[in-house]
């Protein structure tokens, strides 16, 4: 039986934007090459069905992605990929014709929290063109994110939402109004294999921020771990600059990494609420739990 739901592997840390909603990372920029990207499926693919392009920098902008997805197909891996989706036209045929890719999650907020050029005509238009194609031919699942609404300790940036939700409306031929129907739940069906999810901008960990919280829960080392680009294993994939470092795939196998002292620690701790690490104690997403 598979032990997690889903492992983050992190093929780039390099992004083609500088979103305000997120911590950037102080590690080098990298790209996976094929050769390690080939050793960590090989060793993982025993822990888990299905493996997400995540945690810092823009999958899209691998020059290899094509060659990752035909590995993880060829390993029986499913992919799940979160894209800022300015690349998505560039990248559209590539997901399309790959039977390794389950869903795309977009993460719409990306185009207010920046001064990138592109239009939101253009932005949004780009991705519903991916979304119509992918219906038609595909079994993929699009997910449409905007997690940017103001919280009781942090504003989002949100002026947008209002545009970026008339247009999708009018592109993906919906007759129903997506605010109305999905704030309230705040996630939604809005057509065959594709979904909205409108959530409260949250605050990455960051170990220097004083706010902090004792009693946290997580699902990190639960239903999922996380790999940097460089092979460290961290618990999840908000842990963006490797602060919790279980070990490296590269040097120790993921077994012993995930049967450590520290990794079981971790893990009892988020059972009884107790935080292990001091990370943890700063996390914003945790405090959801």
């Amino acid at each position: 039986m598979k032990r997690y739901k889903k492992i983050y592997v992190e093929i780039t840390n390099v992004c083609n934007l500088k979103c305000n909603f997120c911590p950037l990372t102080k590690r080098a920029p990298e790209f996976m090459t094929e050769a390690s990207f080939e050793f960590i499926v090989s060793n993982i693919k025993h822990l888990t069905d299905q493996i997400y392009f995540h945690v810092m920098g823009e999958p899209l902008l691998h020059p290899k992605l094509a060659v990752f997805l035909e590995i993880c197909d060829r390993h029986g891996l499913k992919v799940n990929i979160t894209t800022n989706a300015v690349l998505i036209h560039e990248a559209e045929a590539i997901l399309l014709h790959s039977p390794a890719v389950k869903q795309v999650n977009f993460s719409l907020g990306s185009f207010e929290a920046n001064s990138e050029t592109l239009t939101l005509e253009s932005y949004i238009g780009n991705i519903t063109s991916f979304i119509l194609k992918a219906q038609a031919t595909t079994n993929i699942v699009n997910s449409l994110r905007l997690w940017n609404l103001d919280s009781d300790l942090i504003r989002g940036a949100n002026t947008w939402n209002d545009k970026i939700m008339a247009l999708l409306e009018d592109q993906l031929n919906l007759n129903f109004s997506i605010k109305e129907n999905c704030m309230t739940y705040r996630a939604g069906k809005l057509s065959n294999n594709v979904y909205v999810n409108i959530a409260e901008k949250f605050e990455w960990p960051d170990i220097d921020q004083e706010l902090a919280t004792e009693k946290v829960f997580c699902y990190g080392l639960r239903d999922k771990i996380a790999i940097l680009v460089d092979g460290t294993v961290v618990p999840c994939c908000h842990d963006s600059d490797g602060n919790i470092n279980l070990g490296n795939i590269f040097e120790t196998s993921i077994d012993a990494i995930i049967d450590s002292s520290r990794a079981k620690a971790m893990y009892k701790g988020f059972t009884d609420r107790k935080v292990e690490e001091e990370l943890c104690r700063k996390c914003g997403f945790a405090r959801k739990f």
